[in-house]
């Protein structure tokens, strides 16, 4: 077997030889292009620039002799060997890690290291406390922080990427697979804003029935595809038809309000979920400026529950540490409001 000093690795995968030159930046950098979707989220998250990143995948390339990845204008896609090659990389990066982190520990070096997922467009509440309450609570504790989407099964930790996590629970999932944990935090459900003229803003709530009738606009299905499909599925129950529209602006709530006050056919927004379930919503001044307001859906039945999930394999000090910060934060959470710390 050869000598990896230089950082090249000798294998990949069970009984084949590596290509020559192959070293483990290079899977690094395939890595995070795959998990990134494009050259340019990659590269910031790697902190290197995007040429000397599509230069170093494309040496990849020349390695193994094989195109990995689709370049197209809207990002990457994996080829058929990009997807294998994905898998055998994750591992390899897994298990190295993971050595280099038994041998610190064996010679006396070692903290106890944390990977920690926060899935995106999370009520700033919950996502600011829960990092807050997890640094303090583990001072001692080497946290690495990562913000991105999350599927249904938690992949992320099951494929040993990440040691933990804080996202949406799917509503299909009563149970996740071995050996993840979780604990409920709280349940939330979205802002929906509708006309001020229309018949429901006067009593503050809209019925399901009224709200499948109208033109609404929604966050893109990516942003959190399980809560997307569930929601539309309920509403479905009223209207078979109804579809969400995606909103040009989505990562601005006023611009969505004022694209939406100017349909020529009564049009609602609906955010993601962002409130703790019985917590009335709240007006704002963008929404009055296109004489949309707040209301709440009556009975709550678009709702999303948030999660803090982790590795039964994480050491029992860890598991603890997050189990007491998913505590903390769901009584904050369920505390009223006018008892919470600023």
């Amino acid at each position: 077997m050869e000598k990896a000093g230089n950082g090249s690795i000798p294998s990949l995968g069970s009984g084949n030889s590596a290509p020559q030159g192959v070293e483990l930046r290079h899977l690094r950098y395939f890595v995070a292009v795959a998990e990134a979707g494009t050259f340019t989220q990659a590269a910031e998250r790697m902190y290197v620039g995007q040429p000397t990143l599509s230069q170093q995948i494309r040496r990849l390339e020349e390695f193994v002799g094989t195109p990995l990845l689709q370049r197209r204008r809207e990002g990457v896609r994996l080829t058929e060997a990009g997807t294998i090659l994905l898998e055998e990389s994750r591992a390899v990066l897994s298990m190295v890690d993971h050595g280099v982190s038994r041998t610190r520990q064996a010679a006396g070096l070692g903290r106890s290291r944390l990977r920690f997922v926060v899935q995106p467009q999370l009520p700033p509440t919950l996502a600011a406390e829960t990092v807050s309450r997890l640094r303090s609570a583990a001072p001692e504790v080497d946290v690495t922080w990562s913000e991105r989407a999350l599927d249904a099964d938690f992949s992320s930790i099951l494929q040993r990427r990440a040691d933990a996590a804080l996202g949406w629970l799917s509503p299909a999932n009563c149970t996740l697979p071995d050996p993840l944990d979780v604990m409920d935090i709280a349940s939330f459900e979205p802002d929906v804003w509708i006309p001020a003229r229309h018949p429901a803003a006067v009593k503050g709530g809209v019925g399901l029935d009224e709200l499948a009738r109208m033109h609404v606009i929604h966050g893109p299905r990516h942003a959190d595809p399980g809560t997307y499909e569930a929601w539309r599925s309920v509403l479905r129950t009223s209207t078979p038809s109804f579809d969400f529209t995606d909103p040009p602006f989505w990562q601005s709530l006023p611009m969505t309000l004022a694209f939406a006050a100017t349909g020529s056919r009564p049009s609602a927004v609906l955010t993601g979920p962002c409130r703790p379930v019985g917590i009335d919503p709240q007006p704002t001044a963008d929404a009055g400026r296109h004489d949309l307001v707040p209301v709440r859906v009556e009975r709550s039945p678009l709702t999303a529950t948030a999660g803090l999930v982790w590795s039964a394999e994480l050491s029992r000090e860890l598991q603890q540490v997050l189990f007491e910060t998913a505590e903390d934060i769901a009584a904050l959470i369920a505390a009223p409001p006018m008892s919470r710390n600023p």
